[in-house]
């Protein structure tokens, strides 16, 4: 942790938290910084994800601003380092803290992390990615580092890699996208919405009645 208190005061310092606060120039000084444009990645993303910054915001940024090998690359290894730095909190600075926080639907997944400890772990990094809350719960675990860090690399490559490769196309399809197809997207969503709000309503009035 000392050494991310001291990664964060020389970020601070050399204005890298300052150009991410800069979108509209943000590409052109990361690709004009080169290497030390990787690190300004990784670095901010190591640093703002695990305390509130959407890992989500790093990753598909990051093919919108380098091909996408090295987007890939920037993204597993800025993830990874978040996820340390959120595991190593959660269990080494702020344990009693943070385990009161963690919502009850992630410990169901106790008794899993028990018995098959690194598929556990890979399943819920392939399903959920790197939220704040995993990070935290991960760490109150009984998971050792090692398997939770091996686990998380594993569970992590596949969505990663479909993001770094099609974030690209993805975007411009967004772009050029007519306004009525997303007319039609919204109202897709509005119904999955609607649909999921209603099955969850009937089955809890369905274990009232019983």
């Amino acid at each position: 942790m000392v050494a991310v208190l001291v990664a964060l005061v020389a970020a601070q310092r050399f204005g890298v938290f300052h150009q991410f606060a800069d979108p509209a120039h943000l590409r052109d000084a990361l690709v004009a910084q080169g290497a030390w444009g990787y690190a300004a990645f990784v670095l901010a993303y190591a640093a703002l994800q695990p305390f509130g910054v959407p890992g989500t915001v790093f990753v598909w940024a990051a093919p919108l601003i380098w091909p996408w090998p090295v987007a890939f690359a920037l993204s597993m290894t800025g993830t990874m380092a978040a996820s340390v730095v959120g595991f190593s909190f959660a269990r080494f600075v702020a344990r009693d803290w943070v385990a009161a926080k963690i919502p009850a639907r992630f410990r169901r997944y106790d008794e899993a992390l028990a018995q098959r400890a690194f598929t556990t772990v890979f399943l819920l990094r392939l399903i959920f990615w790197m939220p704040q809350v995993l990070h935290t719960f991960l760490g109150v675990s009984g998971v050792p580092f090692w398997t939770h860090f091996w686990g998380s690399l594993a569970g992590y490559v596949i969505p990663l890699f479909l993001v770094s490769f099609f974030g690209q196309r993805l975007f411009d399809a967004m772009r050029a996208a007519p306004p009525s197809a997303w007319v039609g997207l919204a109202a897709g969503v509005a119904c999955i919405a609607l649909g999921t709000w209603w099955l969850r309503r009937r089955r809890r009035l369905a274990g009232v009645s019983a």
